[in-house]
């Protein structure tokens, strides 16, 4: 099956018709640059992350985390940078930034939980991952901070999203049916091009692209190839149970929570061993 993920005509046309995706800043073309290179230099990394407050907080926050943490705490960027590796810094970086773009036009209080639930389930997608064979832990990282993304591009761009949202948690209708016919656009296919135009991977773009898609799992003939459906299906299983713990209304993965753990072949004790880890601070 073919793995290219390039956005239909159709798709960047009604996208590019009703929202604007936030231009990539120079710091995160330079961390791309440094990244893609055969041999990256850390010392230009963590020179980079050391002149950003939040960049150097959120490098040393996620190097002390149960992902990354071997042995004592650091508060040492460089430290930090050594044991995240450079697709971790590259992460860091995107997100910092992405986050920054954002300040000013959303409140505080609503970014800060947008975000701080997406680290939460990127810990434990990764967690999961790490727990299952053909999924790389970093990969479902990346993929899991970064799948939903676009929400608040669409809270900035449509005044009444915050809305859209609380109407879909109430009624359990879709949320990207709801996007689509209310603003011809939904986050999945925003957060696509974001992906894209940020420089992250064809993978983790197409992997955002089809989250929320009902052929995703769809025997014989899915949407994405298995690398892409497994960063999607880890997922969704973190946030179905990170939900489910907090007793929280899910909206992002509903109906196709049986389906990933049925792909990634977990039963309903392996689903209990999972929230027992994932309640370990």
């Amino acid at each position: 099956m073919s793995t290219e993920y390039d956005l239909s005509h159709d798709e960047l046309h009604e996208t590019l018709a009703s929202i604007e995706i936030p231009a990539c800043p120079a710091v995160v073309m330079q961390v791309m640059a440094e990244a893609q290179k055969d041999a990256p230099d850390l010392n230009v990394l963590s020179r980079i992350i050391v002149g950003d407050v939040g960049m150097s907080a959120f490098a040393i926050k996620l190097a002390n985390s149960s992902l990354f943490r071997r042995g004592d705490a650091t508060n040492s960027v460089p430290q930090a940078i050594s044991r995240l590796g450079t697709r971790n810094i590259v992460c860091i970086v995107v997100a910092v930034a992405l986050r920054n773009t954002m300040s000013g036009d959303i409140p505080a209080e609503v970014l800060d939980r947008f975000w701080n639930r997406a680290a939460s389930v990127a810990q434990a997608a990764s967690l999961i991952a790490r727990k299952l064979r053909g999924i790389p832990p970093d990969l479902a990282y990346t993929y899991a901070l970064f799948h939903n993304a676009a929400i608040p591009v669409m809270m900035r761009r449509f005044k009444d999203y915050g809305q859209t949202l609380n109407e879909v948690e109430s009624t359990g209708q879709s949320l990207v049916e709801v996007e689509d016919a209310r603003y011809r656009c939904t986050h999945a296919v925003v957060g696509a091009m974001l992906a894209r135009n940020w420089g992250l991977s064809s993978l983790i773009a197409g992997a955002i692209r089809f989250h929320h898609d009902r052929d995703a799992y769809a025997p014989g003939r899915p949407v994405v190839d298995d690398q892409a459906l497994g960063l999607i299906a880890v997922t969704h299983v973190a946030e179905g149970i990170l939900m489910d713990m907090a007793r929280e209304v899910d909206i992002e993965v509903g109906n196709l929570l049986p389906q990933a753990l049925a792909y990634l072949g977990l039963s309903e004790d392996d689903v209990l061993d999972l929230k027992e880890l994932l309640a370990i601070p």
